[in-house]
């Protein structure tokens, strides 16, 4: 059994499907992307500094979840 090379292009639209699939699983679970934040960030706002990716997600944690609050509150 040999292994035969993938060619280039279906190698890319498998790349891209899994990124696709990667994004879809944690915006499912709540996980925001920070890749997108970034370039969102580097064209409307260039003038704001763009936080880490611990603190990226730290915020969107306090976002969601109210910020160590329990309740409306």
């Amino acid at each position: 059994m040999g292994t035969a090379l993938v060619p280039a292009s279906q190698y890319q639209l498998y790349k891209r499907t899994w990124r696709r699939l990667v994004q879809t699983a944690r915006l499912c679970c709540g996980v925001p992307d920070y890749d997108n934040y970034v370039r969102h960030m580097m064209e409307k706002h260039p003038e704001r500094p763009i936080p880490d990716y611990a603190t990226f997600f730290r915020q969107r944690q306090d976002a969601r979840y109210g910020g160590g609050r329990i309740g409306c509150c």
